[in-house]
């Protein structure tokens, strides 16, 4: 059935495109939300007498997508990532990770704009990623993905040592504040055998 576009549906189209869906489709959940509306003479008349605020909208929206896509290819991510000693990413990077980090960087964007190659980055490195805008436009995205700085052996070894060490001086805290020293097991022996001489 034809039906006209009331508001924007990124699987369907803009406001104002006539589609033929299916009769659930639009009965179901195009109609109930606003989305479509019939297509019969008195819509298309309505639709008609908008055509200019719906095409300076659409021009608004291109002029929108032409500024960000500049920010976004001004824009280098940089994402730090649990990673072993070979490169390879202890989880991945994905759409919603990307997604995530526009967000903490000011940027509004859909997970489902974001396009990378393969679905998910594995090792670390640099990518281009391909984010979709407003009516085919893409703007492509530096990405760098660097490991997380790991401790070193020595620096573990390094505290291993240094908490072995405060364990001895806790032992020796609680022998004085118990007030019994603790004595080597030679010089106990040598002072009973010199009691029993006695």
């Amino acid at each position: 059935m034809k039906v006209i576009l009331n508001k924007d549906l990124a699987t369907l189209g803009e406001e104002g495109d006539v589609r033929d869906v299916a009769r659930g489709y639009f009965r179901n959940y195009l109609f109930p939300r606003g989305i479509a509306v019939l297509y019969n003479d008195k819509t298309v008349k309505i639709f008609e007498a908008r055509k200019d605020e719906i095409a300076a909208r659409k021009a608004e929206k291109r002029k929108d997508a032409a500024s960000f896509k500049e920010k976004l290819e001004a824009l280098e991510l940089l994402l730090t990532m649990p990673a072993g000693a070979n490169g390879k990413l202890y989880g991945a990077v994905t759409n919603q990770t990307i997604s995530d980090e526009l967000t903490k960087q000011g940027f509004q964007l859909e997970r489902k704009r974001i396009e990378i190659p393969g679905n998910s980055f594995k090792s670390v490195g640099k990518y281009k990623i391909a984010i979709r805008l407003y009516e085919g436009a893409v703007a492509e995205l530096s990405l760098t993905v660097q490991a997380q700085v790991a401790e070193t052996k020595a620096s573990t070894t390094e505290k291993g040592r240094r908490r072995r060490e405060d364990r001895r001086k806790e032992a020796g805290i609680i022998e004085t504040q118990t007030g019994q020293a603790a004595t080597p097991e030679p010089v106990v022996a040598a002072a009973v055998k010199q009691n029993v001489q006695d």
